[in-house]
């Protein structure tokens, strides 16, 4: 099918990995396509000295990307899941998601070989509450050191000294060829991703026939009910990319397995829950998870987190 795709991205070299990903199933899938990728900068890329959790606000690395869809400046925009709010901009949506990369968060050392290896008031960077409240969890004496930039940046900053340890999203060290830097994968006992992580999401019109037809062969509905529960979870407790909320759905034999948590951001508490059920109901799943978090106290956290 002839014609031309412009995809919106970040600048990063993981956003821009991620779109020239899309690009390349689209072409395997549409031979005489033209696409072209427009690089763009968003909130998120600008605000480097803050952390993300202070900086307030719901689509901090999306919102420029979806302008540019309906200023008419591209088609399509490339998005890691985990940073698309749960409410998209009209006329808008998730056209199609596709499979998902491992979603677990990983350590990455220079010094030390792995989580029991790192001294007891170790300095460990994450840019996440999520991250940072299950880690004082179970590292109490942990100094967990906010940490931001894109995934080369972290890692300079690892290997300049200024950390013992840094976790990341193993997704994102995959994608960038990085995974043997990789010292430990976490557990999601240990440490539960964030909502969406590991998932690329396509957002466009929800009007553009064509362009809904040609990304439609890159959806993987299992991956979609997945990212559909663990964002259902997050929307009934309204939640944003960067509070202390982590949520993971996976596929068992065919039915649908979903955990969530919510914690304070200094490790003192946090409250998790699970629940089961078939593929079709993965909203309702996800809508029911967070009436049990909410039930065992998850609003009085996140009304103490929010201010």
């Amino acid at each position: 099918m002839a014609g031309t795709i412009r995809i919106a991205t970040r600048k990063s070299p993981l956003a821009v990995w991620q779109a020239e990903y899309v690009a390349s199933c689209l072409r395997r899938q549409h031979p005489a396509l033209k696409i072209e990728l427009v690089r763009m900068t968003t909130q998120g890329d600008k605000i480097l000295d803050v952390a993300l959790a202070k900086v307030g606000g719901k689509g901090l690395f999306v919102k420029e990307l979806e302008q540019g869809i309906l200023d008419g400046r591209a088609e399509i925009a490339v998005h890691s899941m985990k940073d698309v709010p749960v409410e998209l901009p009209e006329g808008l949506h998730i056209g199609a998601i596709l499979r998902r990369e491992d979603p677990r968060d990983v350590l990455v050392s220079v010094e030390f070989s792995g989580l029991d290896q790192l001294p007891q008031d170790a300095r460990v960077g994450t840019s996440s509450l999520r991250r940072q409240c299950q880690l004082k969890r179970n590292f109490p004496q942990w100094r967990i050191i906010p940490l931001r930039g894109n995934v080369g940046t972290r890692l300079e900053k690892l290997k300049s000294g200024q950390f013992d340890a840094i976790v990341l999203a193993g997704a994102g060290m995959k994608r960038l060829g990085l995974e043997g830097q990789i010292t430990e994968w976490l557990d999601p006992e240990l440490c539960l991703p964030a909502i969406g992580q590991g998932a690329i999401g396509i957002e466009c019109r929800c009007d553009d026939a064509l362009v809904n037809r040609l990304i439609a062969p890159l959806h993987d509905p299992g991956t979609a009910a997945c990212v559909l529960a663990e964002r259902a979870l997050n929307a009934r407790l309204q939640g944003g990319c960067q509070v202390p909320i982590a949520g993971l759905a996976e596929l068992r034999e065919g039915r649908l397995y979903l955990r969530g948590r919510v914690g304070m951001p200094d490790g003192s508490e946090v409250i998790a829950a699970a629940i089961e059920g078939g593929v079709e109901e993965a909203q309702d799943l996800g809508c029911a998870l967070a009436e049990t978090l909410l039930a065992r106290g998850a609003d009085r956290i996140l009304r103490s987190v929010y201010g």
